[in-house]
């Protein structure tokens, strides 16, 4: 189980109620799309993905950058409970959607950013400026290590 101070905990909870799911889930995943185009794979169902612009004008990602983003707000509700958040969405990427758990790292090795939540950082970060100092940063990124490490639960 992860520990999270009052201080990280008030940290996620004030930035979070300050975030545009809809806005920032669509940048996500059109990000995670377009600088990792290998994950494109996994959503062959989206249709035209063949270029950043088509992306970008893709329909379906939109909508489901908003729902992995509300999905990640669950994980902000429920920070002592982060693993139960994510069971049905582990065992789906991992029994169904036979997701490789590399997808969750970048590859080189497990001290690396996790790839979606690398690119959320960077959104914060660019939508917030100086309301994302260095500590806040810090606490994203135990974050979104704790819910990459949850969404891979399944696979241990």
């Amino acid at each position: 189980m992860v520990h999270w101070t009052a201080k990280e905990k008030q940290l996620i909870a004030s930035l979070w109620g300050k975030v545009n799911v809809e806005e920032c889930g669509a940048e996500a995943l059109a990000r995670l799309l377009i600088v990792y185009p290998w994950t494109q794979r996994f959503f062959s169902s989206f249709g035209n993905l063949s270029s950043a612009a088509a992306v970008l004008g893709n329909p379906n990602v939109h909508p489901h950058g908003r729902k992995v983003l509300t999905s990640f707000g669950e994980a902000v509700k429920n920070l002592d409970s982060i693993k139960k958040c994510f069971d049905q969405l582990s065992k789906l990427h991992c029994n169904e959607l036979h997701v490789d758990t590399e997808n969750f790292t970048d590859g080189f090795s497990s001290l690396h950013c996790r790839l979606l939540g690398d690119i959320l950082i960077i959104i914060l970060a660019s939508h917030f400026g100086k309301g994302f100092p260095p500590a806040c940063q810090a606490t994203w990124r135990k974050m979104v290590r704790v819910v990459a490490h949850a969404l891979a639960h399944e696979y241990h």
